[in-house]
């Protein structure tokens, strides 16, 4: 695969085809409630109501580009279509930006709560107040299929510089090749968990066997790391 813009031209990743029978991305717990109306109106109300709002929200005729690549019918398809269909409008993450989702997950539990841990507190940084209480749901599945392999990469590529203003923009460099290229993601070293691996999953049909794990505690108390325990164990 050649680099995109952005990357030396002499450099070339791998692209690997990998079966992972189990990948976990971490949920939080808020995202699996019922719709707020729901004890308040009936169902039929409630799908009269959605389909109010889908004729004039923008969120959800972006969420055509989800729904028509995973179909709704397969379980826990509303948190694969989310992860596509909801972004940082004004940001970016390490492999995608502002109109573009994507599918993050971990080879282990630890990785992924030592990512959800940065950005998190990466957030409570910004308004210097490191008290917060946070439920996260495992989300596990599969992915099969060819994905850009920037593991055993020696120096580390650029998009994988820990610094968000030099690796994120490197990182969407590199995303948007891969999906010009049809590859279904990315896999790479944890940058926020030495050890770790992590994939990207750049389309939602990329996302198989979804199925839903244990719930995480992460409270911070005053510290910029937080206390993070199993408050339900799958």
């Amino acid at each position: 695969m050649h680099c995109a813009e952005g990357y030396r031209a002499d450099v070339v990743f791998p692209v690997s085809i990998l079966a992972v029978p189990r990948a976990v991305r971490l949920v939080a717990t808020a995202r699996l409630r019922d719709p707020v109306l729901l004890g308040l109106v009936s169902r039929p109300m409630l799908d009269d109501l959605a389909e109010i709002e889908g004729a004039t929200s923008a969120r959800l005729h972006e969420e055509r580009f989800a729904a028509t690549s995973y179909p709704s019918h397969r379980p826990h398809a509303n948190f694969v279509n989310a992860a596509f269909t909801y972004f940082r409008p004004r940001e970016m993450n390490r492999f995608n930006g502002p109109g573009r989702g994507a599918w993050y997950a971990a080879f282990s539990v630890e990785t992924s709560l030592a990512e959800v841990s940065y950005h998190m507190r990466r957030e409570l940084s910004r308004v210097q107040d490191y008290r917060a209480v946070v439920d996260y749901a495992e989300i596990w599945a599969s992915f099969a299929g060819a994905f850009v392999d920037l593991r055993d990469q020696d120096p580390p590529p650029t998009c994988l510089d820990p610094d968000p203003a030099t690796g994120y923009p490197a990182g969407n460099a590199l995303a948007a090749e891969a999906m010009a290229l049809g590859h279904n993601g990315i896999v790479y070293p944890s940058v926020r968990h030495v050890g770790g691996t992590c994939l990207v999953a750049l389309w939602p049909h990329a996302v198989q066997s979804v199925a839903q794990g244990s719930i995480w505690r992460l409270n911070w108390t005053g510290e910029p790391d937080p206390l993070i325990r199993t408050i339900c164990q799958a």
